[in-house]
């Protein structure tokens, strides 16, 4: 019997990390629920082996129920008749068991029947899941959307949604439309005042929508007549059992094809505001894609280790010409690089999860006292840090997961291309993480500012202040010089000042940024753990590579140049 939590030491490493008992204690409010619910901790310690066993109860189900269900799901998919969704056998067996131990509403407060655990053991969950089978993971982790009711429901709506989800009920965020893509700021999908019925009707389509049959969705719509941008948009909160929409229809997907996408028919859809008219993307929809984007990096990781994984054993059972092809040094050096970025990724995913559990904490706090002037320090630094590592983590771990799955197909040969070998399927759901939740360019978009107003450097300087052990100083070293060059660029294409010269090397001046940062973060690993050692090696090696490519194509660009590049 298989256990993805007991089989990957990884997962212990980062949940056991220094910053946790700050986390913890303010997740906890100095454990304060121990004498309200039989379940809270009685302290940190109490809290990290609750942690602990959950995600062994996860590591179980992914292993025994949800991985020996993905191939089947792959196979049949949903369907839908009628304008309803009927999931495949298979998920359906996932939702049941998962909803059965209680790992829905796994991080909200205890007051509406959740865990409240912080957001790490929760997005460690996510990664479990999404090794398992990623078409599920968009299922399980849409309970994720119960965080905007969280944050800026009343609390009525708090009192009665939330509940559900903790109780197993499925959500839905209803964001994109035919013409609204990437620009939400062009959605259509209309929202009417009812005087005479003291409620919101909603009407239009909408599409591209995951789990879209949900039972709760939260939907952006225009509430503002006359208005055609981002202003006029608000969030809403629609309850299946109201009924008003209809799934017309199921995309045909490439990949993760047991989470359905569907499209939308919003009729006379009776809804409720969530939060205040007008702010529904500037807002609401901001923070939920930094919270989608935060489970699609756990979603790229649970890929990348898969692949791994995969690659790993068959190149071990694999022999030709008289061996196994994991003696090759084709293949050899393919596994580790795939190793190196697997652990590089998942490092940047809980350092990036730390971050958003320390602002997140701290915001919550606020509302209900008044923080001290060290609080309020401590939330900024945080909240600048999660914005910044958001964006680069989901740009880099999900390219990395794509690159994975590819080299796990190519270390298969011919039989990798075939449907009997898991990482056929792990190559089409990869596919997706790069694109959803904000394509990689747009991460850039998101993330290049860090780069020019200084967060990457800071950063990175101090990482460097830490004290690392004496056979480890000369990979930091490397990393110094990595990072000076990384500076180097950054004061070449800034300097100009042009902002199109700047964007055309937005992609470059991050993915540098990124190498040193994941440098960094895997030496921290081996600076714990010597396990860590090879990784760390290899991708600072890969690492140093990849920014001397870099700074040779910049130093070489000229400005002019960027004629040559319009079409």
């Amino acid at each position: 019997m298989a256990n993805f939590y007991l089989d990957n030491p990884s997962l212990k490493h980062h949940l056991h990390h220094p910053l946790m008992e700050r986390i913890v204690e303010l997740k906890e409010r100095g454990f304060a629920d121990k004498d309200k619910y039989d379940y809270a901790p009685q302290d940190f310690e109490d809290a990290m082996d609750s942690y602990e066993k959950v995600l062994e109860i996860v590591g179980e189900i992914c292993g025994d129920i949800i991985a020996p269900n993905a191939e089947s799901v792959d196979h049949e998919g949903p369907s839908v008749a009628n304008g309803r969704v009927t999931y495949a056998k298979g998920t359906q067996e996932n939702l049941d068991a998962v909803r059965k131990a209680g790992l829905m509403g796994i991080a909200m407060p205890r007051r509406y029947n959740g865990l409240n655990f912080p957001i790490v053991p929760y997005i460690m969950a996510a990664d479990m899941v999404s090794r398992a089978d990623a078409g599920f993971e968009n299922l399980w982790g849409l309970q994720d959307c119960a965080e905007t009711l969280y944050e800026f429901g009343s609390e009525d709506q708090r009192q009665r949604y939330i509940p559900r989800v903790c109780a197993g009920e499925t959500m839905s965020m209803d964001l994109t439309e035919p013409d609204a893509g990437s620009d939400l700021q062009s959605v259509m999908l209309k929202a009417t005042f009812s005087e005479a019925d003291n409620c919101w009707y909603l009407n239009g389509v909408k599409r591209f929508i995951t789990n879209g049959d949900s039972d709760i969705h939260l939907v952006l719509a225009r509430s503002e007549e006359g208005t055609h941008d981002g202003r006029g948009l608000s969030m809403f909160i629609y309850d299946k059992r109201n009924g008003g929409v209809n799934v017309r229809r199921i995309e045909n997907k490439m990949g993760i094809k047991g989470s359905p996408t569907c499209e939308l028919v919003f009729k006379n859809a009776k809804a409720e505001l969530c939060g205040d008219r007008k702010l529904g993307l500037i807002k609401y929809v901001m923070a939920l894609m930094n919270g989608a984007r935060l489970g699609i990096m756990a979603q790229a990781v649970g890929l990348s280790e898969a692949a791994y994984r995969e690659g790993y054993a068959y190149a071990l059972d694999r022999k030709q010409f008289g061996k196994a092809i994991i003696q090759f040094p084709a293949i050899y050096e393919m596994l580790s690089l795939m190793r190196a970025k697997a652990d590089a990724s998942r490092a940047m995913l809980y350092e990036t999860a730390r971050f958003v559990d320390m602002y997140k904490a701290l915001d919550d706090i606020s509302k209900e006292r008044k923080l001290t002037p060290e609080e309020r320090q401590e939330m900024k630094k945080y909240s600048k840090l999660a914005d910044a590592f958001t964006p680069m983590g989901k740009g880099m771990t999900t390219e990395f997961a794509n690159q994975n799955a590819y080299d796990a197909i190519q270390i298969h040969g011919g039989s990798g291309f075939m449907k009997d070998y898991t990482c056929e399927r792990l190559y089409r759901d990869a596919r997706i993480t790069n694109i959803y939740e904000g394509t990689t360019q747009l991460q850039v978009v998101a993330a290049i500012r860090h780069v020019t107003t200084g967060t990457y450097l800071n950063q990175l300087h101090e990482y460097d202040k830490i004290e690392y052990k004496d056979d480890l100083k000369p990979l930091q070293t490397r990393l110094q010089a990595m990072t000076a060059k990384y500076a180097e660029l950054v004061e070449k294409i800034a300097g100009t000042k042009d902002t199109e010269y700047i964007d055309f090397h937005a992609r470059r001046l991050v993915e540098a940024a990124a190498h040193c940062v994941f440098g960094y973060l895997l030496l921290q690993d081996a600076n714990k753990d010597d396990a860590y050692r090879r990784s760390a090696e290899v991708y600072v090696n890969y690492g140093e590579a990849e920014i001397d490519k870099i700074y040779t194509f910049i130093s070489k660009f000229n400005r002019e140049e960027l004629a040559y590049y319009k079409h």
